[in-house]
């Protein structure tokens, strides 16, 4: 499905689950949908299971949003005890769009609880309160971080994703990788079908020599790989060091959660010649959270780094991350450089971003989906250096190579459906979805439309679920 096709069925009101290969610009649309909303005075919630995840998109973790701290499993005690808080109460009525990112990341507990709370606050019986419900995410890449050990891994097994009736969109064109040597090695993996072609030509990039004028960032599956040669490789450099110590303002509660979600480093240590990653977007800047560089100086007035990208000089002056509570109130600020350094970080943390190039280590990859996740993150063959590989790397979950033919027939009649109407139908369905939002009646739709918007995109058409249903499980 293209891009343009999956915005139309986001705007026709219909909750819609985004997925696709790594690099098919789930975010871009995701971005498109959220500026076509603000520009209609809707403003939806973004999160993500993770603050990294979360701030790809300027959103926040889940657990965050819907106060829930720690918990995994939210019982109707704990959702009770929420409805207690009258900040919560005024949360949770202004929610009219919720945009889930990463959702192959989202444990179906957690999956569970969100629709418990939202059920309570918006008191209705309609799956999540009757909000509309976007997700994204790729189930090939990184699975839920649980405590629990179940027979249930992924959201699509709670049985509220069959009551929330998705349309499906299947992104196909990648917009990443730019050669057919990677594309054909990812297509493989999500196949689950490793041919000696794929085999090939990883081992063409093995311990190869990249044509750059810095050191590539290393992917690696374990944090004390990292953190090792990232001090190893800023203690070579013999040049004078600059410290960058963070401001921070708001109660010690919010700062540290700011920490916990986000990149930021207390300390920052930087020299000339250290390799770095830009770990917020600024788009007015022109980096975002995953441009890869290196410190070329420092300015004169401010000390702050000078960072060479493959495509230009960026000067890193301080940012601002924050935590904001109801009416925008700002409960925490953090203020830091947005670098750290970026000779090492792991593939969890990758997650998300491109890379023009890299060194990956999959000598002890422990998990399905990472070695996809980190070969995903480069966008030509030319920028990949592999140097290290195991029999895990290679694979992905079984129960999702069974479902993912069945995920592309659910968006195929997706896209049937919506190439049943008019351009026309499709503008006053999108207008008339507005107007939901704001609780005004739909009184100017003639009948034909009417019983199209009824019809083919109501979200509570039992008659649509059970023919139509993309459930999964």
């Amino acid at each position: 499905m293209t891009q343009e096709i999956a915005l139309s069925i986001l705007k026709s009101g219909h909750n819609v689950f985004i997925t696709g290969a790594a690099g098919t610009g789930k975010t871009y649309l995701l971005n498109s949908f959220t500026t076509y909303l603000t520009e209609n005075s809707v403003e939806p919630v973004i999160v993500a299971p993770t603050g990294i995840a979360a701030s790809h998109l300027g959103g926040q973790t889940i657990h965050s949003f819907f106060a829930i701290g720690i918990r995994e499993d939210i019982d109707d005690e704990f959702v009770a005890s929420l409805y207690e808080k009258k900040h919560l109460r005024t949360r949770f009525s202004k929610l009219t769009v919720l945009i889930i990112d990463e959702i192959s990341m989202v444990s179906p507990e957690l999956f569970e609880g969100m629709d418990k709370i939202l059920r309570e606050f918006k008191m209705a019986f309609l799956p999540f309160g009757g909000v509309q419900v976007v997700l994204s995410g790729d189930f090939f890449q990184l699975p839920p971080i649980s405590k629990k050990i179940t027979n249930r891994k992924f959201a699509w097994q709670a049985p509220v994703w069959k009551e929330l009736d998705f349309r499906t969109c299947y992104l196909h064109k990648k917009y990443r990788q730019d050669d057919d040597k990677l594309i054909s090695v990812l297509d493989e993996i999500r196949s689950g079908n490793i041919t000696e072609k794929t085999h090939q030509t990883l081992n063409s990039v093995y311990n190869k020599d990249l044509d750059i004028d810095f050191q590539p960032t290393k992917l690696y599956t374990h944090n004390i790989d990292v953190d090792r040669i990232n001090q190893k490789e800023l203690d070579k450099i013999e040049s004078k060091s600059y410290l960058f110590e963070h401001k921070a303002t708001g109660t010690k509660r919010h700062i540290e959660k700011i920490f916990k979600t986000s990149l930021i480093v207390e300390e920052l240590e930087l020299k000339k010649g250290a390799v770095v990653i830009f770990i917020k977007n600024n788009q007015g800047k022109n980096y975002v959270n995953g441009t890869i560089g290196v410190v070329i100086g420092f300015t004169a007035e401010d000390n702050f780094p000078i960072v060479k990208t493959p495509t230009r000089k960026i000067i890193a002056s301080e940012e601002d991350w924050t935590i904001e509570g109801d009416n925008k109130k700002v409960l925490a600020k953090v203020t830091q450089i947005p670098l750290r350094l970026a000779w090492a970080i792991t593939v969890h943390k990758s997650q998300g971003m491109s890379l023009d190039v890299a060194e990956i280590d999959l000598s002890k990859t422990f998990e399905v989906g990472q070695g996809y996740v980190a070969l995903s993150r480069v966008i030509n063959i030319a920028g990949l250096k592999l140097i290290g590989l195991n029999d895990m790397a290679l694979k992905v979950d079984p129960l999702i190579l069974r479902i993912d033919e069945r995920i592309k027939g659910a968006s195929a009649r997706a896209e049937q459906e919506l190439s049943e109407l008019t351009k026309i139908a499709l503008n006053k369905i999108s207008k008339a979805h507005l107007k939901q939002i704001e609780n005004v009646k739909i009184d100017e739709l003639d009948e034909k439309t009417k019983k199209i918007f009824d019809s083919a995109f109501s979200k509570l058409s039992k008659q649509k679920s059970k023919k139509k249903s993309t459930n999964l499980s």
